[in-house]
């Protein structure tokens, strides 16, 4: 089991929810994406919204390629991160 396996489960165990739910490589994906085509910063808050729309009923997978996606979008002149 890795650091991140105890955390996941711990955290779960803490709020009540299953850590064979937690699509840990998908949402690490995603906050890649976001930092590094968007702006750090904007990675955990990215991650919290999937988690809000998830807990609407979204599918978890679904929602991180879709949000992916978006930041794979992103223009340059926007992003806060990258060198000029």
């Amino acid at each position: 089991m890795t650091v991140m396996d105890d955390w996941v489960t711990a955290a779960c165990a803490e709020l009540g929810l299953d850590p064979a739910e937690v699509p840990v490589p998908a949402v690490l994906d995603l906050a890649r994406d976001v930092a590094h085509q968007v702006l750090r910063p904007g990675a955990p808050v990215t991650a919290y919204l999937l988690g809000v729309a998830v807990g609407r009923g979204a599918d978890p997978a679904a929602t991180a390629a879709r949000l992916s996606a978006l930041a794979g979008t992103w223009p340059v002149e926007l992003g806060g991160d990258r060198p000029a």
